[in-house]
């Protein structure tokens, strides 16, 4: 199969040949550094999909299970980078990502994309430059994973249904993405959206790195006894705090990692949420002191929980399978592809293969119901 990545940057911007190819490029040879839960997930996967994976991680404790599997194990990162993979992904923990660029630049070959699994991708995207493969780099975040860590904790089908966020910038090349979504949309058999590193920090904190600091906090309101006794309070907890504090759970450092990284977009969401919590909490204290029948208060308190609505229409949806539009193409233009993939995800499409280089199926999945059915008409039409 022809190789893309002999393109130069100027070339691929202007006149970029790979996008007026039918010839797919191809992900087989795939590195993965670090086994824990979300690298060993993806191993499995990929290798269940006949894909061929090698695999190191700082202790050998996994190894035995792995090569059980079929993934090829080997004793350093530097073998690891040698093998001259089609890919190597680093599902490493944030803080040694530096270290590990270092290690990986002097021996990293031209036709190796590199990618990574971390939930913030512009502090990752800053070690990349420093290390001088920014050329290599196509930002990779799968949106899956649990509480739990370690390559025992690893299972293919954590990553069934995932979508992946895939970032870039006005460095990557359109033949890397290409490889990159090769692997995650026939490797793995999950879909992509591709946006900016900014765009996806400010998303990842929404929807996964406030939340875990909101569910830590409730946590700790618990282990501090402010309100209630911890034992009456572990006795009674059921559903609903089960789910509230399930991130808690997971490895404080890890959980650290990620905000710190994220701390800016963090620190404005915990502002307005604090803020939220402020007016319900005071406008429940004026209920107290002017009696339940108040209308007014009445009205607000219910318009805090009714304004979610479209959200719970959303999940309704998804549920009965009725969220999607039928599949439709994507027609990506010579030197416009990063706008068109970026509208796409905001249209609130996803793609789930590319067909040729220059054209991608795309499934639709609006918010609300109205949008849905105007966004399937159109496309039925």
């Amino acid at each position: 199969m022809r190789n893309l990545h002999d393109h130069s940057l100027s070339d691929m911007q202007a006149t970029d040949p790979s996008l007026a190819s039918p010839i797919l490029v191809s992900a087989h040879k795939i590195a993965i550094a670090g086994l824990g839960l979300i690298g060993g997930s993806i191993a499995r996967r990929l290798v269940e999909n006949h894909r061929f994976v090698t695999a190191w991680n700082h202790s050998t404790r996994p190894y035995e299970a792995a090569r059980g599997l079929g993934i090829q194990c080997v004793d350093s990162l530097e073998t690891l980078v040698a093998g001259n993979p089609d890919v190597l992904i680093l599902a490493l923990p944030l803080e040694v990502m530096g270290e590990a660029l270092s290690v990986i630049a002097p021996l990293i070959k031209k036709g190796t994309t590199l990618t990574d699994v971390g939930s913030v991708k512009g502090p990752v995207r800053d070690e990349v430059k420093k290390a001088g493969l920014e050329d290599h780099y196509v930002g990779g975040h799968p949106m899956a994973g649990n509480e739990l860590s370690g390559f025992e904790a690893s299972d293919s089908a954590l990553l069934e249904g995932a979508l992946w966020a895939l970032t870039f910038d006005d460095h990557t090349e359109y033949s890397r993405f290409l490889t990159i979504a090769d692997m995650v949309t026939k490797g793995l058999k999950n879909s992509v959206i591709a946006i900016d590193d900014t765009t996806h920090d400010r998303a990842a904190a929404l929807i996964s790195h406030m939340p875990h600091v909101v569910s830590t906090a409730l946590a700790n309101e618990l282990v501090d006894g402010s309100y209630a006794a911890p034992s009456i309070a572990l006795a009674l907890m059921a559903g609903s705090w089960r789910d509230m504090t399930r991130v808690s759970l997971t490895d404080p450092q890890r959980t650290r990692a990620m905000v710190e990284l994220d701390a800016a977009n963090v620190a404005q969401l915990l502002h307005s949420m604090a803020q939220r919590l402020e007016d319900m909490a005071m406008l429940l204290t004026e209920e107290e002191k002017e009696g339940k029948g108040s209308a007014q208060i009445h009205e607000k308190v219910q318009e805090f929980f009714t304004r979610s609505d479209p959200f719970r229409s959303y999940k309704h949806r998804v549920a009965a399978g009725t969220a999607d539009c039928p599949p439709t193409s994507l027609l990506l233009e010579e030197g416009n592809w990063r706008r068109q993939l970026l509208d796409s995800a905001l249209r609130g499409e996803r793609v789930v293969d590319f067909l040729t280089t220059h054209e991608a199926q795309v499934i639709r999945r609006p918010l609300s119901t109205e949008e849905t059915e105007k966004a399937c008409a159109r496309e039925q039409a």
